[in-house]
């Protein structure tokens, strides 16, 4: 079914990219500044695309062996759509080429950034934020590009079934789902092995430069600075556009399967072709409105960090109301029933992103008290700032966590009608919700993918040996940019949060269809047998017996929650492996190679860089691996409601993790930003020293593994999923 409404998301599409390229060309128009400034870009530029090479040999090989394995079960098992394998592919070549395009503008921007700031703190910020949003928007465009043209294909080749009609809907929107597995699979690689890169870089040259050799952050004479500016661009860039593509398109598509879930015993296919393309349409205005608040940003010019993201918020502020109103408008243009209740899932989903975004400044700023209490704490050592930093990250999962409990509440009861019996309606209204907090991803991840620009830029400017004027206003552009990166892993947790609660829902929708798939016609239900095209959500909860007093649930949820802490322990011992590697080879250099701390020698830059890359391949396989094989041997082990259990432990768990190792790890950083301006003796005082401890503890909770935690809950859905027809074939208990 195809109508002329359909045509809004292939052309907003269109419109996102055709920004970006627009922003990307007038940024490349900039001058990168002096010989020393370009040859300092150039390296950095070198290092990331030499890391995103080999890491893309790794992870085709991966893409390769899965491909095969989808192949065998579908064609050869008939377990699995048939599309299953090319989607795979298409959502995996789609979240690489989104991370890949947004890192090699971030590569060439930062220097510009640097440049710009000589004359003006608001040219500095301006090229920043608008090389950040080439990546929100190439993220949003290359999603709405990939769900049109998937659409339109499925449209065409999927049957009609006449008995059933309402039944083609739900086949092509849970097909579509799969697409979501490759884009969560390479996004998971991104996340982990950029993680593991850039912080094993920042700790070798935060613990041997600073605190032992007593030199300042991104000195040139420090071996490895320059590994460390390529490690923002793969973990903070790459990693994090990778990571929100994959939240965009689960959110829109699994909000769509659950929204021809709901209407599937309607008799008017219309009804159920307007609730999948209400995300769809609402992702799609998003975008424009986007685009618009980016253009609203700019700073004074003598403007303090707050001042700074109040000129940020302002943008996000101005396409959150205006996607807000058009919601309304939009649902009501579709002719959606009750389309004011479903506009207001919209609506909580937005206010949902704002109280975490909110929440995350609070406690990771240091304009405010939580952060500036932890630089005090520094004063009697590392030890008692470490405890404080792990006490100020346990308590802001409070809000967070609070706000997504109201928000799944609130959207439920709008979208049901304030009915709890109402599953298929009330689930449909938080998946809404979902896509709603993400419907401003051009302009929010633009504000996430400004920090490491930003970060690169004071970095340039201090190997550059520029004035020290330029260097506080790339300072100030950079703590700028450590709020939004810390707000934008907030903000990246939160909507994974709704997203994986959404995807559960849809696990159920892929059961129903593995079922058919498998001749079942019945659902047996106590002593009824329910024909599956006229069983609910509740009949399949009863009929699997997922219920707390199932110890198949149980064991899946003590499976889930251990996943959490066991990928987090294997991503941070494996920066711990490669750091140690890292501080072996800076502690070298200085040792071996006479004159570099004079000054009157280069260190070799590329070895470390070298360093980074062979660790963060080697050591980001395994846990990535896990997050797969996990939900593949619990399926064949403990069945459905084994999954269901693992997908609910995770979620739960790898939420609260998150948001708490995000924001320690944030508030650690920017502690020991706030002592480097000055206050509680400087650089280079004891309470700087015990800040830097801090910062590199924190390093890998912020940067590694809790941003990798919002993959993991999302790929297990998926995998699981993709995997529903070896579940059903095949359990062992």
């Amino acid at each position: 079914m195809l109508t002329p409404i359909f045509w809004i998301i292939p052309i907003s599409a269109i419109v996102a990219l055709s920004f970006a390229g627009l922003f990307y060309y007038k940024m490349k128009q900039f001058s990168e500044g002096t010989d020393r400034m370009k040859a300092i870009a150039l390296y950095v530029r070198k290092g990331a695309m030499s890391y995103l090479k080999q890491q893309y040999k790794v992870v085709g090989i991966v893409f390769l062996c899965m491909v095969c394995l989808f192949s065998i079960m579908a064609y050869g098992f008939d377990l699995q759509n048939p599309w299953v394998p090319i989607a795979f592919l298409s959502g995996g070549f789609f979240s690489a080429l989104a991370g890949f395009l947004g890192m090699k503008t971030a590569t060439y921007a930062s220097a510009r950034t640097a440049n710009a700031a000589i004359t003006s703190l608001n040219k500095g910020l301006q090229i920043a934020f608008r090389s950040g949003a080439v990546m929100g928007l190439v993220v949003v465009g290359l999603v709405l590009v990939d769900i049109s043209v998937w659409y339109l294909i499925l449209n065409y080749f999927t049957p009609i079934d006449v008995a059933h009609p309402t039944q083609r809907l739900m086949l092509i929107t849970t097909t579509m789902l799969t697409f979501g597995m490759g884009a969560s699979t390479q996004a998971l690689f991104a996340r982990v092995g950029g993680g593991i890169y850039t912080k094993a870089a920042d700790v070798g040259a935060d613990l041997v430069g600073k605190v032992e050799a007593g030199i300042p952050e991104d000195d040139p004479r420090n071996p490895a600075t320059i590994a460390d500016n390529v490690g923002d661009n793969v973990g903070d860039v790459a990693g994090m556009g990778a990571d929100l593509y994959e939240s965009y398109a689960g959110a829109i598509l699994a909000t769509a399967a659950l929204g021809a879930s709901a209407f599937a015993h309607s008799e008017n296919v219309m009804v159920q072709y307007k609730a999948v393309l209400a995300p769809m349409l609402i992702a799609a205005v998003g975008v424009v409105l986007s685009i618009i608040g980016i253009f609203v940003v700019r700073s004074t010019e003598k403007a303090d960090i707050k001042e700074l993201m109040n000129s940020l918020n302002r943008g996000i502020h101005l396409s959150s109301l205006l996607t807000a109103f058009f919601s309304f408008l939009i649902l009501w243009l579709l002719g959606v029933e009750n389309y004011h209740l479903i506009a207001s899932c919209v609506v909580v989903g937005l206010l949902v992103g704002t109280v975490i975004g909110k929440s995350t400044e609070y406690y990771t700023s240091s304009s405010y008290c939580p952060t500036q209490q932890l630089a005090q704490s520094g004063t009697t050592g590392p030890a008692t700032l470490i405890i404080n930093g792990i006490g100020t990250g346990m308590i802001s999962t409070a809000i967070p966590v609070l706000a997504v409990v109201t928000g799944i509440i609130a959207s439920f009861l709008f979208a049901s009608g304030g009915d709890f019996s109402n599953t298929s309606m009330g689930l449909y209204g938080i998946g809404i919700a979902a896509v709603g907090m993400l419907s401003t991803l051009g302009i929010t991840l633009a504000t996430d993918a400004y920090g490491p620009i930003a970060d690169n830029a004071g970095g340039n400017a201090e190997m550059a040996g520029l004035g020290a004027e330029v260097r506080k206003r790339t300072d100030a552009l950079d703590a700028l940019g450590n709020t939004t990166a810390a707000t934008g892993k907030g903000f990246a947790i939160g909507s994974a949060a709704l997203t994986a609660l959404a995807l559960l829902a849809s696990y159920v929708e892929e059961i129903k269809i593995g079922m058919v798939r498998m001749g079942e016609t019945v659902v047996h239900v106590g002593n009824t047998d329910i024909p599956i095209y006229n069983a609910n959500f509740s009949n399949f909860m009863d009929y699997y017996a997922v219920n707390l007093m199932n110890p198949k649930v149980l064991c899946g949820v003590f499976l889930g929650s251990m996943m959490a802490f066991l990928f987090c322990g294997l991503t941070m011992n494996a920066v711990g492996r490669a750091a140690a590697q890292m501080v072996a080879e800076v502690r070298r250099q200085f040792r071996t190679i006479k004159g570099i701390l004079e000054g009157t020698a280069t260190p070799d830059y590329e070895r470390c860089v070298a360093i980074a890359t062979r660790g963060a391949q080697r050591e980001m396989i395994w846990p990535s691996l896990l997050a797969i094989i996990m939900p593949v041997l619990v399926g064949v082990v403990l069945g459905v409601p084994g999954v269901l259990g693992l997908l609910t432990g995770g979620l739960a768990s790898g939420f609260i993790l998150a948001v708490f190792m995000a924001n320690a790890g944030g508030a650690w950083d920017n502690a020991k930003k706030f002592i480097e301006e000055g206050n509680l003796g400087g650089k280079g005082s004891d309470v700087h020293k015990a800040a830097v401890t801090g910062d590199t503890v924190g390093d890998p909770f912020k940067d590694t593994s809790g941003p990798s935690l919002n993959i993991l809950i999302k790929l297990m859905s998926m995998v699981s999923i993709i995997m529903a027809g070896l579940t059903l074939s095949f359990t062992l208990l």
